[in-house]
């Protein structure tokens, strides 16, 4: 069935796996799993962002845990890396989002965090899924005595802003700073806002009223038009840019160019290094990350670590070797002194801190980072295309590129996504014209490849 991608479950509402009925089973059988190794009810966290589907999947989920036995805390529209944080501030068994991140409203998606504030181990997702296809599941059902019950949590929201602000000095503040907050109308359109309001900053926040459909729309992170205008026109310090469920930031600095993921880690790690705190000297990113930052952090003495694409790989290799900073090129940065995995709140006070005690302007702080010409280009993989069907394109597509890097002196990645029905290619190198045409070429086979297949039916 393959339910599970790189970011838990995640597809268009009402299609499979993200239909009512699919949600039912996955909240029957993460109550059951829990269940066998506990002497209690489980007691679940449910949050989600802003997206109209989250109704649907929020009842069914409710209705799957309290059949087999386990209580519900609902929290309402909250970031995913909050729940990392309640599930066990709440000394809860498990955490689940209902989100579908930077995708568009018509999607959503569930995610799901253990008791340790971690994501769910594959193992443990691979069993979901076992249980969910079987068809005598579940074979027994617990009594109307055992049943659980639900109940709302009305300060999940507050728990969450002072936990943020623990991160910073006791003394620490942000008086002084103008930003720019765009929550993409999503699960942190209160939640940040509130934050540097309470810190001292002066805040203007756009794209802040979600009305279940406009979540990601033309807004966020992904599309920080909006917020690089408006920290022009109101001459802001910082704008702040998150997608869906706030697991990620980027910035804008108060010239307005885009400081991405890979910026915001080569500062933080600057600073922690300076601070004699970062762990090993070493940070952990994907292979998304550009050759440029790596060579600079080595030229700071910082090692970097690359796993694939997925913060859940960034967090195991971290936890593997034991370092306390790492992240993705998107912005998902995981601050391991503080929790584990992406928040992109904590990420854009822990900036806008280092703004402030620095007295320079963010702009300054990323001058000298250099990168190479990097381009990135999703092709989507038609319906009629089977996954067996596209690994002959996907291999073609390796050795060609295998061939190309060397030309170009550089990189190129091609990797299936895990959350949509695409394939992304990423060219790399330090000439522009030469980083081009390797993704032109790779481009129109990929094309070619897909015609060809689609034309045999995807078999």
């Amino acid at each position: 069935m393959g339910l599970f991608g790189t970011d838990g479950i995640r597809g268009t509402i009402n299609s499979h796996p993200i239909t009512p009925e699919i949600c039912l089973k996955v909240g029957m059988a993460l109550c059951f799993l829990l269940r066998r190794n506990l002497s209690h009810k489980p007691k679940i966290l449910i949050g989600k962002d802003t997206r109209i589907s989250g109704y649907v999947i929020e009842a069914s989920l409710t209705a799957g845990i309290t059949s087999m036995g386990g209580d519900v805390y609902l929290l309402g529209p909250i970031p995913t890396p909050a729940i990392a944080f309640l599930v066990k501030s709440m000394r809860a068994d498990a955490g689940i989002v209902i989100s579908a991140s930077h995708n568009p409203y018509s999607d959503n998606g569930i995610k799901i965090f253990s008791n340790n504030g971690f994501k769910l181990t594959e193992e443990l997702e691979k069993e979901m899924e076992s249980l969910i296809e079987a068809k005598d599941f579940p074979s027994k059902r617990p009594s109307a005595k055992e049943l659980g019950k639900a109940f709302r949590i009305e300060d999940a929201q507050g728990r969450y802003v002072e936990f943020v602000k623990s991160t910073l000095p006791r003394d620490a503040n942000l008086e002084g700073l103008k930003v720019v907050i765009d929550p993409a109308n999503g699960a942190a359109y209160k939640i940040t806002p509130i934050l540097f309001h309470e810190l001292g900053a002066e805040v203007i926040s756009i794209n802040d009223k979600p009305d279940g459909l406009n979540i990601n729309k033309e807004c966020g992170a992904l599309y920080p038009d909006s917020l690089i205008e408006k920290v022009k026109q109101t001459g802001a310090d910082i704008g702040i840019a998150h997608d869906g469920d706030a697991d990620r930031t980027i910035l804008v600095d108060e010239k307005g160019n885009i400081i991405d993921g890979d910026l915001i880690l080569t500062v933080l790690a600057g600073e922690l290094k300076k601070e004699k705190k970062l762990r090993k000297n070493t940070v952990v990113a994907t292979v998304m990350t550009n050759m440029g930052v790596e060579n600079y952090l080595k030229s700071s003495g910082i090692r970097l670590i690359r796993t694939k694409v997925g913060d859940k790989y960034v967090v195991e290799e971290m936890l593997k070797g034991g370092y306390n900073l790492g992240g993705e090129q998107s912005g998902h940065i995981v601050c391991m002194d503080y929790t584990c995995t992406g928040d992109g709140a904590i990420t854009a006070v822990q900036m806008a801190h280092i703004v402030k005690k620095n007295q320079i302007p963010l702009s300054e702080l990323v001058k000298e980072i250099p990168r190479y010409p990097q381009i990135l280009r999703n092709i989507r993989i038609p319906e009629n295309l089977s996954k067996g069907a596209v690994e002959p394109v996907l291999r073609k597509l390796y050795s060609i590129a295998s061939s190309l890097e060397k030309k170009i002196n550089g990189r190129i990645l091609i990797r299936p996504s895990g959350t949509e029905p695409k394939i992304r290619i990423m060219t790399e190198g330090e000439n522009l014209q030469k980083v081009e045409e390797a993704l032109k070429e790779i481009e129109t086979i990929a094309y070619e490849e897909i015609r060809k297949k689609s034309g045999e039916g995807g078999i």
